[in-house]
């Protein structure tokens, strides 16, 4: 039998609608567009504003957005897992809440708290996992509401 390889087969993106422009932070901090831009490559970010919303509730929106574009069951997915360093709160994880919201009953779900590299710390993971053949059909999610923190 032949090595198992992992590949990724669908992708999918969600963010919230308020945008939050380099020029309107000129009017709330002493800097500029050209400061930010120069040393960062940000114009706008997003901001969540959705009141009662949380990461979960953003990194949801993107797996049910996945799930539609790949004709994917909740069902089928056995492993989720979030990076983020906000997550709703310190237990239970963030991926589990994720799991909950889109029906993924059968799917164990963990976070990855690693800042900007957790995302691919969570795709090598879960790359492992398949390959090792512990899980078959895993959904990495980014998620994080800078804004809160």
């Amino acid at each position: 039998m032949g090595k198992i390889h992992a590949a990724i087969t669908g992708v999918h993106g969600w963010v919230p609608e308020t945008k939050l422009t380099n020029h309107d932070l000129e009017k709330m901090v002493d800097t500029n567009d050209e400061w930010i831009v120069s040393r960062t490559g940000i114009r706008e970010r997003r901001i969540l504003k959705t009141p009662g919303w949380a990461t979960s509730d953003m990194a949801a929106e993107a797996v049910k957005g996945l799930l539609e574009k790949t004709g994917t069951k909740p069902g089928e997915i056995d492993l989720l897992i979030v990076a983020t360093v906000t997550g709703d709160m310190v237990f239970p994880d963030t991926a589990n809440t994720v799991c909950d919201k889109v029906g993924a009953k059968n799917a164990f779900g963990y976070d990855i708290n690693a800042a900007c590299s957790g995302f691919l710390f969570a795709l090598a993971t879960a790359s492992q996992f398949v390959q090792n053949e512990t899980y078959s059909k895993v959904v990495v999610v980014g998620a994080d509401m800078m804004s809160s923190i």
